[in-house]
């Protein structure tokens, strides 16, 4: 576990002091009913929701795959009755579809390794959510992210990581601007994950032993390809196309569709026969217009620069930064240079990572302050 200097895990208090009126977003899971709990021991107003997000809802989850069934929603509902506050289902479905399903979809198909987990956090846990949530009067939205939150030097909100490495969340909260951090409240940055299950136990919760969701909530039994397949199929322009060796520009095979892989991908590629040195292949490009998916050495993997386009800052922007980027949601920080232009956003990473695809997120860092986000366009 980390040590964050003069962080509030939760930030109970507005600016004056009193207790705000607080939508609790809660999944029906263990973290964001304790988030709850906590929000309304702490004094505030708290209304607890729970975001509909699918348009045909299952009746129950496969252990730890997906979310938001109707499973889900009871399981918010008891843990509302159990806190003493009131709770109402919001239908969020389509503006999800649109934002979320869609985006991922069309990344897909144009070659890129998107993360919808960052986009439904950007456009609707912190903005659908929020925007509602003050037309209404409500001062904030309590979450069960696992990330603090503290006021700086200069007066703004910032966001540091959890105290607890293995629960932090910061990176996929990476897309957060001042406006949505000054009206959020994160009640579990301070907290180890086996606390707040046994928090949750003590307060009798019912959730206080269901697993974690994993995988992409809307691709409950976690085969991404067969979804992507089901969902394109042979309508996106690059269905099917070769399988190239970088090395001898051969063709190793044909595949149905460019969205069935990834950058770093090495499994499921279905070449038949290994390369002259006997060592497996990883996919190194996507080229969505031709379709070709061109496979090679590990070593070809390695990245050192990044481009990074469509910028969201959690307070200013930098303009030169010596700090340290994530990639990944569950990746490590990587020492790196971040210059930035305006829209454009230059990474110099001091050591090589390996297997990242445009599309994906990259996180800055300035020791565990969050300072933003891009999304990958190039790398070199």
């Amino acid at each position: 576990m980390r040590a964050v200097p003069e962080v509030g895990a939760s930030r109970p208090e507005g600016p004056t002091g009193a207790p705000r009126r607080v939508l609790a977003a809660m999944s029906g899971g263990v973290d964001s009913a304790v988030a709850a709990a906590r929000a309304h021991d702490a004094g505030h107003d708290v209304t607890g929701i729970h975001l509909a997000l699918s348009r045909n809802p299952a009746s129950y989850r496969s252990g730890a795959r997906g979310c938001c069934t109707i499973e889900d929603a009871n399981d918010a509902r008891r843990a509302a009755d159990v806190i003493g506050i009131p709770f109402y289902v919001w239908d969020l479905s389509d503006r999800f579809h649109e934002d979320v399903v869609e985006d991922f979809m069309d990344e897909y198909a144009a070659g890129r390794t998107p993360n919808p987990c960052l986009r439904c956090n950007e456009k609707i846990k912190f903005a659908a959510v929020l925007e509602r949530g003050l037309a209404l009067g409500y001062d904030a939205v309590a979450t069960g992210h696992y990330a603090q939150l503290a006021t700086g030097p200069d007066g703004l909100v910032e966001m540091h990581r959890a105290v607890d490495d293995g629960k932090d969340q910061s990176y996929v909260l990476g897309v957060l601007d001042q406006r949505q951090l000054a009206h959020s409240l994160f009640p579990l940055g301070g907290s180890t994950k086996a606390d707040v299950r046994l928090e949750a136990a003590e307060r009798g919760l019912l959730v206080a032993d269901k697993p974690d969701s994993h995988d992409i909530c809307f691709v409950a039994d976690g085969d991404t390809a067969g979804w992507l397949q089901d969902k394109l199929g042979d309508r996106a322009p690059n269905h099917e196309g070769p399988i190239v060796d970088a090395e001898t520009g051969e063709e190793l095979g044909r595949h149905a569709g460019t969205y069935g892989f990834t950058i770093g991908q090495r499994k499921g590629l279905r070449i038949g026969r290994p390369a002259p040195d006997g060592k497996p292949r990883f996919v190194l490009d996507i080229e969505p217009v031709s379709g070709t998916v061109t496979v090679g050495p590990h070593e070809r993997l390695a990245v050192r620069r990044l481009t990074g386009i469509r910028p969201r800052w959690c307070g200013s922007a930098p303009t030169r930064l010596q700090g340290t980027v994530q990639l990944r949601a569950h990746g490590s920080e990587l020492p790196a240079t971040v210059v930035v232009s305006g829209e454009a956003v230059e990474v110099e990473l001091h050591e090589p990572a390996y297997g990242i695809a445009p599309g994906q997120a990259a996180v800055v860092y300035d020791g565990t302050r969050v300072v933003g986000s891009a999304t990958i366009a190039a790398t070199a």
